[in-house]
This record gives C-alpha cells, sequence and structure tokens, in this order.
C-alpha cells in the first residue's frame, strides 16, 4: 500500500485524446496504488520512444485514457504490493517493460485456458512519464553503484529490442557484415554498438552528414547518408566487393524496405522490428528465392534477452547515447523533437528539479 505520509496526487504528462503533440499535457493525477505482484516506483528517469508517438496519434488498440506514456523506467521503490517479498524499499530499478512476453511461445494449452496477451509498460498500461507508476516486481532489475538512472532508463527497450533482433532472430557472428538502418534512432544506435562489440562489421544508414559521423563513432565501419545516396544498395554492393552484407536489421520500413533486400547478400538475412517510416514495404519476391533469402520479424525481447542487454548496460560494458535529458515538463516539446527527426539516440524526461 501507499504510505499514509505519501501525497495522493502527482504530475503527468497525460493525453485525453489521439493527436499531435499539442495533446499532451502536464495535469495532477492520483498516485496509484500497486496491485498484487507490483511495486510503487518514484520516477527518476523514463526515456521516450517511437512507441509513444505511435500511441499519442492513436493505434486500433484498447489503452488507459487519460493515458501516461513511457515504457523505459528508472526510479526508487517505494512500496511493495501484496505478495512482493525479497524487494527493499529504497532499491534503485529499471524496469524490464514488457508484460507477458511468454505469449509468443505458449501452445495447446487447453481451449478453456487463455493466454494474456503480450503487453508494454507505457502502452498497454499507465507509464513512467509520470512522478510515479507502478510495474511488476518480476520485472524490475537492481542498478548498481556507479549507474545513472538516467543511463538505465534510456537503454531498456530499444538495447533488449536489438539484442534479440540480432542474436536470437538474426544469430549474428563475428565477422559477418551487418547493415543498420535508422541508426540514429534510439534502437539503431544501440544495434550499431550491440554489433560492434560482437565484432560484426558494421555498415549504418542514416541521415544529415553529421549523423554520418556520429554513427561511424559509435562503431560503424561505413556509413551512409540516405538523403544523399537514396539507393544505398549500390554503394554497399561496391563497398562489400559485389557480395552484399549477410545481415540487415531495420527499423524504418517503407523507404528503406527495396534497398534493405537489394543489400543482402546470397542466404543474407533480413530482421525487422519496427516501420517508422510507415508498413507497406515493396518486396520483389524473384529476388528472395533467386537468393535464398530469409526475412523474419523481431519484437522486444523476453526477460532473459533483457537481462543479458542490460547486464553490458548495469555494468559499464556498453551505454545508450542520450541526446538530451529533459524535465517532465516539457513532455510536449520531446513529442516534437523525436517527430521531426532532430533526435540521435534518446530523449530522457526526468521529474522537475531532479535534472
Amino acid at each position: 500500500m501507499v504510505p499514509a505520509d505519501m501525497p495522493r496526487t502527482m504530475r503527468a504528462a497525460v493525453f485525453s485524446e489521439h493527436g499531435g503533440p499539442e495533446v499532451v499535457g502536464i495535469r495532477r493525477m492520483p498516485i496509484p496504488e500497486p496491485d498484487p505482484g507490483e511495486v510503487l516506483l518514484k520516477v527518476t528517469a523514463s526515456a521516450m520512444n517511437h512507441l509513444d508517438l505511435w500511441m499519442r496519434r492513436g493505434l486500433p488498440i484498447d489503452i488507459p485514457m487519460p493515458h501516461i506514456g513511457g515504457s523505459d523506467i528508472a526510479g526508487t521503490v517505494q512500496a511493495l504490493g501484496i505478495g512482493v517479498n525479497g524487494i527493499r524499499l529504497g532499491t534503485r530499478v529499471v524496469v524490464d517493460p514488457s508484460l507477458d512476453y511468454g505469449w509468443y511461445t505458449r501452445r495447446n494449452r487447453g481451449p478453456s485456458i487463455s493466454d494474456s496477451r503480450f503487453g508494454i509498460i507505457g502502452e498497454h498500461t499507465q507509464g513512467g512519464f509520470a512522478e510515479y507508476c507502478v510495474a511488476p516486481a518480476a520485472n524490475l532489475l537492481e542498478i548498481p553503484e556507479g549507474c545513472q538512472d538516467q543511463v538505465a532508463a534510456a537503454a531498456g527497450l530499444t538495447f533488449v529490442t536489438a539484442w534479440r533482433a540480432l542474436f536470437s532472430r538474426a544469430e549474428v557472428r563475428p565477422g559477418e557484415r551487418v547493415l543498420v538502418t535508422g541508426a540514429s534512432g534510439g534502437v539503431g544506435t544501440a544495434a550499431v554498438k550491440i554489433a560492434a562489440r560482437a565484432r560484426a562489421r558494421v555498415y549504418a544508414v542514416t541521415s544529415g552528414a553529421a549523423n554520418v559521423k556520429r554513427v561511424a563513432e559509435l562503431g560503424a565501419e561505413t556509413a551512409y547518408d540516405r538523403l544523399e545516396t537514396p539507393a544505398f544498395s549500390r554503394e554497399i554492393w561496391r563497398d562489400t566487393g559485389k557480395e552484399g552484407v549477410d545481415v540487415v536489421y531495420d527499423t524504418v520500413g517503407e523507404p528503406a524496405w527495396t534497398e534493405c533486400l537489394r543489400s543482402l547478400a546470397r542466404c543474407g538475412r533480413l530482421v525487422t522490428s519496427g516501420a517508422t517510416g510507415g508498413g507497406r514495404g515493396v518486396t520483389d519476391l524473384r529476388a528472395v528465392f533467386w537468393k535464398q533469402l530469409t526475412v523474419m520479424g523481431s519484437t522486444m525481447g523476453t526477460p532473459d534477452e533483457y537481462r543479458s542487454a542490460m547486464g553490458l548496460v548495469l555494468s559499464g560494458r556498453l551505454s545508450p547515447v542520450i541526446h538530451r535529458v529533459m524535465p517532465l515538463s516539457d513532455a510536449r516539446r520531446a513529442h516534437e523533437m523525436l517527430e521531426a527527426g532532430e533526435v540521435f539516440g534518446k530523449l530522457v524526461l526526468v521529474p522537475d528539479g531532479a535534472g
């Protein structure tokens, strides 16, 4: 239960209708009570994702309204729900944003047993763009000394997404050529860093000369400016000795899809976990069967994959790219910046006065 000496309301970035950034505003909301198996967190940092833009614009799913976004959350434990044991109050934690990820693998439990569908904190539930939030106790990882809350919050969703796509799905191996599109975004910057650390040869596509330079500094062997060379597959063909890349990791979708397929070597693998540019990519099936390509999807990751990816972050061996830390009161501006493509890496919101 919420301690009696705590306030009963909190400030939160909320929208009550779908639309542009103008629908996001700061208002007072009740501090949530933790249900059984949950904890109440005092939020110290929560990072923006493109998911927050899609939720604000409106998706054909039911979400709690008025809605508080924010899937990537760090904070301190303030109260424990019924049945929660082994967690000390005041512990600094980061939250795995996935809910019921096992829905992807559970099968044939009988017609009278219905599995809870996969969900995401801050999408299907209220999220962390507030002074307080609740989260399942099973989703918490302790943040060690030496790791900042803002760093932990900025890594979660993007790092587990890139980790699963590259290793569990595409099975990237050392020495392979890996192309990352959308390489200046949160997932893209994470993918470049993770692939480079795995000793892959990283190629990257981004927009603008400044971003090309930044992506190269993250570990990309070669980076391409999509504004200058929209047909980037030709450049990749040349730079790989007319072989192509072994793996393409795409989160852009429609504008890059055809070029992604053309960039692949024989028996290459394309894995997608996003469509920030649109969801209707054109596929030339002749290229797919002639080159014996594999096309696969990937979404976030399992709890074990989250812990593997975050283990590198919490230990300091990898770190997310943080574009800017902003006060919660600037949430609308954060939406505007991310929507306009002004962000390299992640935006992190912190309660006013905590930055």
